[in-house]
């Protein structure tokens, strides 16, 4: 059976079904699916959850193994099965559907992808999941549609938002739900429930005392090491999510690599800035990170992001605030200094 978002709770208040499969590149929305069909099981029953990444060289036999492993006190229990890749190939493939056709009541299977194409939603094993369960593909919000859900998720929080409070929102998060998400909470807290304007936004922002990425980009870029690290740490000690730190950073890198595509091209600098939009109060400490960097090290930088990404949604192994770290360091530093 093939749900939309908004149909999961009701489906959920009624019988649990055997197996989901959750897939889409919102990181945010997926973990809210997901704590939603935890809490229902929970309340079935199922009280241990036990989780596999199916990276490079995964033993498919150990996804087996769990399910005839069964509990001294025959306790129910969630099966994680997280696919960083959406494509589990051929073994992976019959160890799914073999896992599925054999559930009983005592596991719950949860598959989680990225976002799967036209292909990979016909794949046979997605079938069998779907089904014996429920196939949950989580649409991105588009750009057009994020204020309306910016402003639906303050009201749900409390907020009584006006038009200008949601639209700065909306321009200072650029699509991240993440990062939208948390303003909303920080306005929650510093604010209260109640009406909120876009001077509230704005006054809640400049008076904040919260390190937040946009500080730790600007201080990365402007070369200052010491303060950039100590942002970081900052934002980890609040418990930020690392995925939104790499976001910024592979923002910041994207546009930092074409400008210095756009100089190794021989075009001036001050005019591929006015064309990728860098402010004005920003292109000082662009030019000297363009300068002190190749155009190689910022590409490196931004597949590293990729990587740490990856690690922060659980698709890959690693420390992403490590490789964070890394990058922050690589990115003040210089090519050389950094190595």
């Amino acid at each position: 059976m093939k749900l939309h978002a908004n149909q999961l709770s009701s489906h959920l208040q009624n019988k649990l079904a055997p197996c989901y499969l959750v897939s889409s590149d919102e990181h945010l929305l997926v973990n809210e699916a997901l704590d939603q069909i935890r809490g229902a099981a929970r309340t079935q029953g199922f009280t241990l959850r036990e989780s596999q990444v199916a990276t490079a060289g995964f033993k498919w036999s150990q996804l087996a193994a769990t399910g005839a492993n069964l509990s001294l006190f025959a306790e129910r229990r969630i099966i994680e099965l997280r696919l960083p890749t959406g494509k589990p190939g051929r073994d992976g493939s019959a160890a799914i559907c073999e896992f599925v056709e054999h559930l009983g009541t005592e596991l719950l299977l949860i598959v989680i992808t990225p976002k799967l194409d036209k292909n990979n939603s016909n794949a046979k094993w997605v079938k069998v999941l779907s089904a014996k369960g429920v196939f949950l593909p989580i649409w991105p919000v588009g750009l057009r549609e994020l204020p309306g859900w910016i402003g639906d998720r303050m009201r749900r929080a409390g907020l009584r938002p006006d038009g200008d409070a949601v639209n700065m929102i909306a321009d200072r998060v650029e699509g991240n739900l993440l990062a939208a998400d948390q303003e909303i909470q920080k306005l929650r807290l510093m604010l209260g429930e109640g009406p909120v304007t876009g001077e509230d936004v704005s006054n809640a922002v400049a008076s904040s005392r919260r390190f937040d990425v946009y500080k730790l980009v600007d201080a990365a870029v402007a070369g200052d090491a010491k303060r950039a690290m100590k942002i970081l740490n900052g934002l980890r000690g609040e418990g930020v999510e690392p995925v939104i730190l790499m976001w910024a950073l592979t923002r910041e890198l994207r546009t930092l690599a074409r400008l210095a595509d756009s100089v190794r091209r021989n075009i001036d600098l001050g005019t591929a800035m006015n064309k990728e939009r860098v402010w004005s109060n920003r292109q000082a400490m662009v030019r000297a990170c363009i300068g002190r960097h190749q155009y190689t090290d910022l590409y490196r930088f931004l597949k590293a992001t990729g990587r740490a990404d990856a690690a922060a949604k659980g698709q890959a192994a690693g420390d992403p605030w490590q490789l964070g770290a890394d990058i922050v360091l690589g990115l003040s530093l210089g090519g050389r200094r950094a190595a």
